[in-house]
């Protein structure tokens, strides 16, 4: 700071670039530092190899915002982090590693509303859940469970705007199955998406009920699970 200061004096002043470009290349760094050393920026080449921007919190240095800096997705992200130290720093929200066109975090909910056909004893497929929502993420995660009476076998559907996302059996002699479901969204970010929870009883007689545990879309966690 002493010699920026000297440099201020002269004419013309040699701590402002007025013109031209500053290049930083071949593995080199600009990083910025609060008084008592604690880094809150830095772009360039990290010790990792990756070129990034990081800007970080001057109490404490905890990671504020970065630009790339990860490790093992498809590169430059860019993710805000909570205020939390340690174990528990977190990113809250970013772009999907792995889903270019796609929102990673937060996870988005799907709120799903129960018909009258949530219970029945139908042999024709019957609507039990309703929902609708806009695409942000790019892998969505469901889960229901169907109650049976003995003796009856139900089949069950989970359907969005282009049909069946997936289908199952239900079995259970006077208890609950459960089924989890997760898949790549079909669509691209910001589609409409309507959803439908449809079951009928296949055989046996009796009445049986669907209840939704939950709906939501969330980010990638590997390349396999991106949207083709």
């Amino acid at each position: 700071m002493r010699i920026l200061r000297g440099r201020a004096q002269m004419r013309p002043a040699l701590n402002q670039i007025l013109q031209g470009d500053v290049r930083i290349g071949e593995g080199g760094r600009l990083i910025c530092e609060a008084p008592d050393g604690t880094r809150i920026f830095m772009t360039g080449q990290t010790p990792e190899g990756d070129w990034a921007v990081g800007m970080a919190r001057a109490t404490g240095g905890t990671a504020a915002l970065t630009v790339g800096d990860e490790v093992g997705v498809a590169g430059q992200m860019i993710r805000m982090w909570n205020r939390a130290t340690g174990a528990d720093s977190d990113v809250i929200v970013m772009d999907d590693g792995f889903a270019d066109q796609f929102l990673g975090r937060p996870s988005i909910p799907i709120p799903m509303q129960s018909t009258a056909g949530q219970e029945t004893s139908n042999t024709t497929l019957t609507t039990a859940w309703t929902g609708a929502s806009r695409l942000m993420n790019a892998v969505l995660w469901a889960a229901f469970e169907t109650y049976t009476p003995s003796g009856v076998i139900a089949n069950v559907q989970f359907e969005d705007s282009d049909g069946v996302i997936e289908q199952w059996t239900a079995n259970t002699a006077n208890g609950w199955t459960y089924h989890e479901i997760t898949k790549p969204v079909r669509g691209r970010f910001f589609d409409h998406r309507n959803y439908r929870l449809k079951h009928n009883v296949k055989s046996g007689s009796g009445s049986i009920r669907t209840n939704c545990l939950g709906v939501y879309t969330r980010n990638t966690f590997t390349a396999s699970e991106a949207p083709k």
